[in-house]
Order: C-alpha cells, then structure tokens, then sequence
C-alpha cells in the first residue's frame, strides 16, 4: 500500500512559481516510477511528467517543457514539481501519481494540491 501526501499549492499571479511536494510512505519509495497529472476545471486529467526510480530519466508532456522540473529525493520519499511562468491556463489540481511501470498506469495517487494562477 503506498500513501501519497501533496503539498505546496496555493494562488500565484501569472508568471510566477510555485514548487509542489509529494510525501511517499507505506513502500519502498525508491522502487518505482513516479509522475504528475493535473486535471483542470472542466477537463480531463493530464499527463505532466514522470521519473524514474533513480531519478535520472525524465520526460515532461511538450506544454510545460522547459518550464517545469520534476525531481525526487529518495531518501526522505518525496517527489518534487518546479513550475515557473504560470499562466492562467495551468489552473488545475495537481496530483502525484505512482506509475506501475515505466510510462504506464497510475495505481496509486495522492489528493492532489490546487494552483490557480491569477491576477
């Protein structure tokens, strides 16, 4: 069983970054893949990003590229989401999500952490 805790939410004007925290417990944290999806109002969730176990392979959906960072630290469980130059369209929940493999499906997710993005 593994819980997840997300944390760092908040309202940030556009243009402005917010970094997002995801408590892992209940598992061995370093084992599996980890990603984000953010689901906005009125759509469907949407792919953000994803890590490896070992942190060292990376893929971001082309809509935050370059903007957003995705890291973990394995030994203190938590994943990490950097997002910079907001704007009012990234308004959305914000889930942490472990994958079952690599690239796969998410079998566990957190309560997700709302960013609006406004003025």
């Amino acid at each position: 069983q593994v819980q997840l805790l997300e944390s760092g939410g908040g309202l940030v004007q556009p243009g402005g970054s917010l970094r997002l925290s995801c408590a892992a417990s209940g598992s061995t944290f370093s084992s599996y893949s980890m990603a984000w999806v953010r689901q906005a109002p009125g759509k469907g969730p949407e792919w953000v990003s994803s890590i490896n176990p070992g942190g060292g392979t990376i893929y971001y959906a082309g809509s935050v590229k370059g903007r957003f960072t995705i890291s973990r630290d394995n030994a203190v469980n938590t994943l990490y989401l950097q997002l910079s130059s907001l704007n009012a369209e990234e308004t959305a929940l914000y889930y942490c999500a472990k994958e079952t493999g690599w690239l796969d499906e998410h079998d566990y997710w957190g309560q997700g952490t709302q960013v609006t993005v406004s003025s």
